[in-house]
C-alpha cells in the first residue's frame, strides 16, 4: 500500500513595515496611473467624436414632430462636429421598433435615437411585453425641447374657449368624436383627461401619424389634443382653432393661448417632449460631447427662435437632469394609462 504524503508550503513572513508601506506606495501608483489612462481616453474620445457618420433614428413617419425636430438639430449638429448626423425613420408599434433598434445597437456613439414622451414615458405601461425596457436599456442625453399640445376644434364647433367647448360638449353628449396619433399616445390620454375632468363623453378615434389631423380638417373629427407644430400652419390659416394648451406654462410659440391649468384645472400637464438618447454603455465622454453639442446648438438666438415658430420650446441641460425629468414623466403617465384602462399589443 502507497502512503501518500502531502507537505504544506513553508510560511512566508509578512513584509515589514516598511516594506509593506512600499507595496501600498506602489499600488496607488499604479491605481493612479490606471486612472489618468482612462481619464486620458475619455478625453482622447471625446476630442476626435464624432470620427464618422452618426446614425439618428427617429421612431416615427417623416413629417411628424419628432421628425421636424430632429431634422432641425441635427443639421445643426453636422456643421457644429464636422460629421452628417444621418436621419433614418424607423416608425411602427407606437415608437417601439425604431426604440429596440437603438437598444440593440453598438453603444459606441453612432447609434442615437431622438425620443418622445410616448415610447419612453407611456409605452413601458401600454405594451405589457416589451422586450427591453426604454428606461434602462437607453441613456438620456439631453433635452431637445417641451412640446404641448393644443387643444384644437374645427371651426363647425362654435367653442373658442375652455369654458364654451365644455358646455357645447355636455349639450352633444355621445356627437363628439376625438381622434389621436394612436392608442396610449399623449394626444389620446391628454383627450381622455380632458373628458374626464370636463365631465363630458367624447368618442376617441385613433389615426397612426398624421390621419388624424387630415380627419379634423375634414370635419370628421370635431376636436383633438395635437403637438403645435403638426398643426400651427392650419391655426394660422384658420382652418383650425386653438382653445389651450396643455402645459404648466403658456408656450412661447401661442403666448395668447391660455393653458387648461389655468382655465380651472389646476395640475393639467399633459404635453409631448423630446431627446436624445443612446444605448446602454455608450462611453461617457460620447455621452458629454453630444450634451454639450446639442447644449451649444438649442442655445442660439436663431435656432431658438426657429424652434419657438415650429411650437417648440427649447430646453437643453445636463444628462441627469433629463433622466430625473424622465423618470417622473414615467410615474406620472404610469398611473394615467393605467386609470384610463389603455392597453395596447
Amino acid at each position: 500500500m502507497q502512503t501518500t504524503t502531502f507537505h504544506s508550503p513553508p510560511l512566508v513572513p509578512p513584509p515589514s513595515g516598511s516594506r509593506c508601506q512600499g507595496l501600498q506606495r506602489q499600488g496607488a501608483r499604479i491605481t493612479a496611473a490606471l486612472l489618468l489612462g482612462v481619464a486620458g481616453l475619455g478625453n482622447v474620445l471625446a476630442q476626435t467624436y464624432p470620427a464618422k457618420p452618426v446614425r439618428v433614428v427617429v421612431a416615427f413617419t417623416a413629417g411628424g414632430t419628432t421628425d421636424i425636430l430632429t431634422r432641425l438639430v441635427s443639421q445643426q449638429l453636422s456643421e457644429r462636429l464636422k460629421q452628417q448626423f444621418v436621419i433614418d425613420n424607423k416608425p411602427g408599434a407606437g415608437g417601439n421598433i425604431g426604440t429596440e433598434a437603438v437598444v440593440r445597437s453598438a453603444p459606441d456613439g453612432y447609434t442615437l435615437i431622438v425620443n418622445s414622451v410616448g415610447p419612453i414615458a407611456v409605452n413601458p405601461t401600454l405594451y405589457s411585453k416589451l422586450s427591453y425596457n426604454p428606461l434602462t436599456d437607453l441613456v438620456p442625453v439631453v433635452q431637445i425641447a417641451d412640446v404641448p399640445n393644443v387643444l384644437v376644434v374645427h371651426p363647425s364647433v362654435s367653442a373658442k374657449s375652455v369654458e364654451e367647448f365644455i358646455a357645447y360638449a355636455k349639450a352633444n353628449p355621445g356627437k363628439l368624436n376625438y381622434g389621436s396619433t394612436g392608442v396610449g399616445t399623449s394626444s389620446h390620454l391628454s383627450g381622455y383627461m380632458m373628458s374626464k375632468r370636463g365631465g363630458f363623453e367624447a368618442t376617441h378615434i385613433a389615426y397612426k401619424g398624421a390621419d388624424a389631423v387630415r380627419d379634423l380638417l375634414a370635419g370628421r373629427l370635431q376636436f383633438m389634443f395635437a403637438t403645435i407644430p403638426s398643426v400651427m400652419p392650419h391655426i394660422q390659416a384658420g382652418k383650425l382653432r386653438p382653445i389651450a394648451v396643455s402645459s404648466v406654462k403658456r408656450s412661447r410659440s401661442m403666448p395668447e393661448v391660455p393653458t387648461i391649468a389655468e382655465k380651472g384645472f389646476p395640475g393639467f400637464e399633459a404635453g409631448s417632449w423630446f431627446g436624445f438618447f443612446a444605448p446602454k454603455g455608450t462611453p461617457e465622454a460620447v455621452i458629454s460631447a453630444l450634451n454639450k453639442a446639442v447644449n451649444e446648438v438649442v442655445a442660439v438666438p436663431a435656432m431658438e427662435q426657429q424652434m419657438i415658430r415650429e411650437g417648440a420650446d427649447p430646453v437643453g441641460g445636463s444628462p441627469a437632469q433629463f433622466a430625473q425629468f424622465v423618470q417622473r414623466e414615467y410615474e406620472k403617465w404610469k398611473l394615467i394609462v393605467v386609470e384610463s384602462g389603455a392597453r395596447a399589443e
